[in-house]
């Protein structure tokens, strides 16, 4: 899977982006062409975009039925890239009212818009009901705004960089993220969430913050960073999935 967001949509943390890029025999390639090699891969690749500001690329599993599934989902102008599964999905269904038929990606982008429009509720604990091994990435076009969540099992990998514009890609593939990126990239941290109004949080101990910790890759060279939940620091304040406005300031209870 495939997210590209422009810098105008989604800031991440400044430690993300490594000036080593800069004199890395591997430049970072600009979203068009990240997007265009992706794709190229497969012919049944999928992708969808609005204009400069985002696109989300998909390619389906080959084997029909695997227990880490790869599926994408748009409703209302919500789309969701879901990998893995979760365990409790049936219940999850009962719990939110949908259909039967639901999977994953279709309960993740209705447990988005329910807990949105009509929260609040700890947003943290949206992520600790779901029992599996799960990454995904949301897009709300009608919000302009990305949520992307990584279980934490370390069962499903994400990562994360910086494309040569400034914009913010997110894959499972990592040599994908090291080709667009150069040195700006790192793993996108386990049992954590990225909210493109909100930063980085850990959904596994929401009231600590993270931490950047410089990354070294084989080469030597300082290229993004690794994010950790800092112990030493709290927060004060707890994040909602709720109306828009809880989602612009994590209001606290």
């Amino acid at each position: 899977m495939l997210g590209i967001f422009n810098k105008e949509l989604v800031q991440p943390p400044q430690e993300l982006n490594s000036s080593a890029s800069l004199n890395s025999s591997l430049k970072p390639k600009l979203p068009k062409e990240i997007l265009n090699h992706f794709i190229s891969h497969s012919s049944n690749a999928f992708s969808i975009g609005f204009g400069e500001a985002m696109s989300l690329a998909y390619i389906p599993p080959e084997k029909t039925y695997s227990i880490h599934q790869r599926l994408f989902c748009g409703i209302d102008e919500i789309y969701c890239i879901f990998l893995g599964s979760l365990n409790n999905l049936s219940s999850l269904i009962r719990q939110y009212g949908l259909s039967k038929g639901t999977n994953e990606a279709m309960f993740v982008i209705e447990a988005y818009r329910t807990l949105r429009d009509r929260g609040p509720y700890p947003a943290d604990q949206v992520l600790k009901d779901l029992d599996g091994s799960f990454g995904f990435v949301v897009y709300d076009n009608k919000a302009r705004t990305v949520f992307a969540a990584l279980g934490a099992n370390e069962e499903i990998r994400l990562f994360w960089g910086i494309a040569a514009d400034g914009s913010v890609v997110i894959s499972d593939n990592l040599d994908v993220i090291k080709a667009s990126c150069a040195k700006s990239y790192a793993p996108f941290p386990t049992g954590s969430m990225f909210h493109s109004q909100n930063g980085l949080m850990s959904f596994e101990h929401p009231k600590l913050k993270m931490k950047a910790m410089p990354r070294i890759d084989s080469e030597g060279v300082m290229c993004g960073a690794n994010f950790k939940v800092d112990n030493q620091s709290r927060i004060h304040s707890m994040p909602r999935v709720g109306s828009e406005a809880n989602w612009a300031t994590w209001a606290s209870h």
